[in-house]
């Protein structure tokens, strides 16, 4: 007979670790392809190969990619969500009224997943909802951290690489924790529960 666990026992159980297991390896409930596309068309993207589903404790977040501006950007974007590479991070960089910054497996905007970009700038303006990629000083350093805008920072024109922009969810980025030092630390930052190619769900 199944028992009820008391407060006590439950505080005690460990916390499932979701980080860097591959969404193909998660267990899922089957469900029928008319179920599967009903769940697709709900997110109203225009590209499900080229569309993502950014889920927080607050909500689902889609961001739509722009393959056409930022080629290899997209393409490695989406092959470390099909690795679960971002399943687990956290959002540890968040400034309130500017941006959200997640991608760095360490935690603190020091990690990466190892392969460098070349820098792909082009013309989409950096405004609220923008999905761009963090760096350092070299234009060629992105890996896996990337931003997403709070606001306009037409300052950042042409100097990070834009891939794609939140088209649904942006209310759930507005929730997440901000950091409270002048860099935009955060302490017990918010994570990614998970990230999948809106194709594959």
């Amino acid at each position: 007979m199944t028992e009820l666990l008391d407060k006590t026992t439950t505080k005690n159980l460990s916390k499932p670790n979701t980080k860097n297991l591959e969404n193909n390896s998660t267990k899922k409930l089957e469900m029928s392809s008319a179920r599967a596309k009903k769940i697709k068309h709900s997110y109203q993207v225009k590209d499900a190969e080229n569309a993502l589903l950014l889920q927080t404790k607050y909500g689902d977040v889609v961001i739509e990619m722009f393959p056409d501006a930022a080629p290899k950007h997209v393409e490695r974007i989406k092959e470390l969500v099909r690795q679960g590479f971002y399943n687990g991070l956290k959002f540890h960089r968040v400034i309130a009224g500017f941006m959200a910054q997640a991608g760095c497996p360490r935690g603190d905007g020091t990690g990466g997943s190892g392969k460098k970009l070349k820098a792909e700038f082009n013309r989409i303006p950096h405004k609220r909802g923008t999905v761009s990629m963090a760096r350092a000083m070299d234009p060629d350093s992105a890996d896996s951290q990337f931003f997403i805008c709070y606001g306009d920072c037409p300052w950042l024109d042409g100097q990070y690489t834009v891939w794609g922009e939140v088209t649904a969810g942006m209310e759930f980025v507005d929730l997440l924790k901000k950091g409270e030092d002048p860099n935009g630390m955060v302490q017990n930052p918010d994570e990614i529960i998970a990230f999948s190619v809106i194709a594959d769900i």
